[in-house]
């Protein structure tokens, strides 16, 4: 009975989350690991044609076609200069098949849930944002990244720019 008393009374444990860190441009994003499928290195994505700038084609991941996406052109529609071959992929789990570009893939860092500092959850434009938060870890300041939001945020991009007749 005292067991139980002294869990009860002890303080709840944060809420830890494990992030994928990677590199694009001059910015460190990431994801929580239990989205990421994998990652792989020096990747040549074929070009989608009359897709929006924030994707950057298609590559073959374990027998899949994944879509890539620039996590840059993707927050803000300012498009990186990629080499033809990319660095880096993270492919995320999930039914869209997408993978983001990397310059660089780091290790898995954990982080308690309240070092995410949220951000406003809809852009100027008017549309739900791709961000979750921000996280500061090691000095640096990482973006963490909605995976379910990646998409819609990468289309809306290139919707917004078209011509309406």
């Amino acid at each position: 009975m005292s067991d139980q008393l002294s869990l009860r009374d002890a303080p709840d444990e944060p809420q830890l989350h494990d992030l994928v860190p990677f590199v694009a441009g001059d910015r460190i994003f990431a994801v929580f690991a239990e989205q990421v499928e994998g990652t792989a290195e020096a990747m040549m994505p074929a070009a989608l044609p009359n897709a929006p700038p924030a994707v950057l084609g298609v590559v073959c991941m374990r027998g899949r076609m994944i879509t890539v996406l620039d996590p840059i052109a993707v927050l803000n529609g300012e498009t990186f200069v990629w080499p033809a071959s990319l660095p880096a992929v993270i492919a995320l789990r999930g039914d869209e098949q997408l993978a983001l570009a990397a310059q660089s893939s780091r290790n898995t860092i954990t982080i308690a849930a309240e070092d995410i500092q949220p951000t406003s959850q809809i852009n100027d434009d008017g549309f739900e944002s791709a961000v979750i938060g921000i996280a500061r870890y090691g000095g640096e300041e990482i973006t963490v990244l909605r995976v379910d939001r990646l998409f819609a945020a990468a289309v809306r991009r290139k919707e917004r720019r078209r011509r309406r007749i």
